[in-house]
């Protein structure tokens, strides 16, 4: 075989495993899109209405997803067989770090994510909470070191503004009385979401994708049920949820988050982080999407535009622009 024969091979494989990330970039975000389009829908069923308090339907929806999504993946590493991983990365410190980045995902992240869904809607949620690497980002100067270029301040920038946007005016009909405290909670979301990521990032160096990812769920599962969701009183919700039809939709929402979270670090491992992270916030247009079709969404410009907006400006932070046209040029 000639040298150029194996070097024309050697690109073959490479651009067939990029072509590979991208489309788990891709699945990612749509299955995170598709998330919380459920997630909203399951929230809107009994018992998560029963309205024991403001907080505990969400918080009960919160445990019983992540509950579900770390099944779903435990499932996953068994038929793998590396179900034995999980009790050896967690006696490691990356280990313990990943199951500190669980408590912002999702006591913080996930709460704050549930509770903007229940009072501001999905969409409306999902397109706020697209700004985590932003967020992420930020985050990073402080606590990787990491510096901050003219690009990434003008994405930054161009993320608050496309927020502004979407929640200017909230959607029509009355449904949401509490819609902008539900986009503060969204914020909230974004917050642990970024320092999930900038914890995750460190301990993944050291730990498989997919078992950090299962420790992280059931991690963020055991904290909601056992310190959580008994104190905003929604014990009685969570176990009643499982004899209502509700709990096939939470069920369905878990394998969706799950498969996200799968789909997302096999991105980042194939891809790059700027380019699965540049494809994996598109889940606020995804929501767009399946919210339009599986409930009763209405699209209105705020929404649309300031998705958009968002979208553009997270991959602004996330992408070299210049990176993203070689790749498309290749």
């Amino acid at each position: 075989m000639t040298q150029a024969r194996a070097e024309d091979m050697q690109t073959a494989q490479k651009l067939s495993h990029a072509k590979k990330g991208l489309l788990f970039g891709v699945l990612s975000g749509a299955t995170w899109g598709l998330d919380g389009v459920i997630l909203g829908m399951a929230l809107a069923m009994a018992p998560f209405t029963d309205g024991v308090s403001l907080y505990a339907g969400a918080m009960a929806g919160a445990c019983m997803h992540d509950g579900f999504a770390g099944f779903w993946i435990f499932l996953y590493n068994l038929f793998t067989g590396r179900w034995k991983e999980y009790g050896r990365t967690l006696r490691t410190r990356p280990g313990m770090i990943v199951c500190i980045g669980a408590l912002f995902g999702g006591p913080i992240g996930m709460t704050g994510y549930l509770l903007g869904i229940n009072m501001a809607g999905a969409s409306y949620s999902l397109a706020i909470t697209a700004m985590y690497p932003a967020i992420g980002a930020i985050l990073a100067v402080f606590i990787l070191k990491e510096k901050i270029t003219p690009r990434v301040w003008m994405g930054i920038a161009t993320c608050i503004f496309g927020a502004i946007i979407v929640g200017w005016t909230p959607p029509d009909g009355g449904n949401y009385p509490n819609f902008y405290l539900g986009l503060a909670f969204s914020l909230m979301a974004t917050f642990g979401w970024g320092m999930e990521g900038v914890l995750s990032t460190y301990g993944m160096d050291m730990a498989d994708p997919d078992i950090a990812i299962g420790i992280r769920e059931a991690t963020s599962f055991v904290v909601y049920l056992v310190g959580i969701v008994p104190i905003v009183g929604g014990l009685t919700m969570f176990w009643g949820a499982f004899a209502q039809n509700a709990v096939w939709f939470m069920a369905a929402a878990g394998l969706a988050g799950g498969f996200s979270y799968v789909m997302w670090y096999r991105a980042l491992n194939t891809t790059g982080v700027g380019r699965a992270m540049a494809l994996n916030i598109t889940y606020a247009l995804w929501a767009i999407v399946f919210g339009y079709f599986l409930t009763d969404l209405q699209l209105t410009a705020n929404l649309i535009g300031g998705a958009c907006v968002i979208t553009f400006g997270t991959i602004l932070v996330v992408a070299n622009p210049k990176e993203l046209l070689n790749l498309r040029a290749n």
